[in-house]
């Protein structure tokens, strides 16, 4: 196997294929690796919907090897540590390989540590989560026979920050078709201020909250949980409280891979310190970073990556080709599809100033309004989504 490449980009998500597609398509004479050990890609913005019963989990997954683009070398392997002085970086089976240019695209990791009993209690199957086991949330659903249910996340950046709310609303409406809303009590209990940062979009989510009779409890900061008494114990301010539970779905703490988290090439926040506009790293000029592993104040989704990855390929193209990286275009542009129950959805798309940014584009699906609940929005999340990811985005075509 070669050891040096023009361009290595670490990660086979979906960041790193969608660049690596678009940088093929650009230039067919790149040299490029993609370093990742991973067997299975997977489409995890459906996870939402395989919790709720209503899409199959072996629907979003396919094999790496199916979806890495055309004269890309994949490497099988692990990154263990990224010498930016040498141009070089090492893998966890000891070997090193070199770059011209590097993208950083690993996504980030699950921290179970940062919340006491939460490794036991998901090895127990007390409480769910879709961001681990879909499936077991639909499980969990179905078993639930009514009584304290709840919904929580921690507080740490998370890929797709609506996701803890998506799973709540769509619990909800299943409790209501199944004939339990009357005995069950909803409570959503998060470290925000807010529901969501995008006015627009926190209006309606306040009426659907209303709808279903759940509580709020803001600025709850989980940080302990006891499977065998099933309380979870969240701290508000400099107050401690125990929430009692029969039905708990949470979203693990996340943080950057200790390969960046521990390096040079992080911010002091832990993820990797990139220019917000360009995503070239601060302080070494042929590395770029987007996806979830880069610390850009906004909501890590597959849609930020889908504005995110032209601007980066663009960069590294006039790197290579001379010129200075002054694509300075991306402004925060992510987008959170809310599944509000089953066959109903807000679609939440702002920039970096939690502006509501709708597209155009829209309006070809007869949808004015996309910040209220609309049928034809569940259509785009069930169906569209999915198949324009498959087809076009992970083939690096516009979308």
């Amino acid at each position: 196997m070669e050891t040096h490449y023009q361009l290595i980009i670490i990660g086979a998500g979906t960041a790193g294929i969608m660049t690596a597609a678009q940088l093929r398509k650009k230039d067919k004479t790149l040299k490029i690796a993609l370093l990742d050990p991973s067997e299975f890609h997977y489409y995890q913005p459906a996870w939402t919907l395989v919790g709720a019963g209503t899409y199959d989990y072996k629907q979003t997954r396919r094999t790496t090897q199916s979806v890495i683009p055309k004269g890309v070398q994949w490497i099988k392997d692990k990154v263990s540590e990224i010498h930016p002085e040498q141009n070089q970086l090492t893998t966890e089976s000891d070997k090193t390989f070199s770059y011209d240019y590097l993208i950083v695209a690993p996504g980030l990791v699950y921290d179970l540590s940062m919340v006491e009993g939460l490794e036991r209690s998901l090895e127990a199957g007390i409480v769910c989560s879709n961001y681990i086991n879909p499936d077991y949330t639909w499980e969990c659903l179905q078993k639930f026979k009514g009584g304290k249910a709840l919904f929580t996340l921690p507080n740490t950046p998370i890929k797709c920050g609506g996701a803890p709310q998506k799973i709540m609303y769509l619990a909800a409406d299943y409790f209501r078709k199944k004939g339990i809303s009357s005995s069950t009590q909803i409570t959503y209990a998060y470290p925000g201020g807010v529901i969501f940062g995008v006015k627009e979009i926190a209006q309606t989510l306040l009426e659907v909250v209303n709808r279903y009779k759940i509580r709020l409890e803001p600025l709850h900061f989980l940080y302990k949980i006891d499977p065998d008494k099933r309380i979870a114990f969240f701290r508000k301010g400099e107050d401690t409280v125990e929430m009692p539970f029969d039905f708990l779905h949470l979203a693990p703490p996340q943080t950057a891979p200790p390969f960046i988290k521990n390096s040079t090439l992080s911010n002091e926040a832990g993820w990797l310190d990139v220019d917000i506009h360009s995503m070239q790293h601060r302080q070494y000029a042929n590395i770029f970073g987007l996806g979830d592993v880069a610390g850009l104040p906004t909501a890590k989704t597959g849609a930020a990556i889908r504005k995110q990855a032209p601007i980066v390929v663009d960069n590294i193209l006039k790197l290579i080709k001379g010129s200075e990286a002054d694509n300075k275009s991306y402004t925060g542009y992510s987008s959170c599809p809310l599944v509000t129950g089953y066959g109903k959805m807000v679609l939440a798309e702002f920039n970096y100033k939690n502006e509501f940014t709708p597209d155009p584009q829209l309006k070809k699906m007869l949808i004015s309004d996309s910040s209220k609940e609309h049928w034809r929005l569940w259509l785009l999340k069930k169906y569209m989504l999915p198949y324009l990811y498959w087809n076009k985005m992970l083939k690096g075509k516009a979308v």
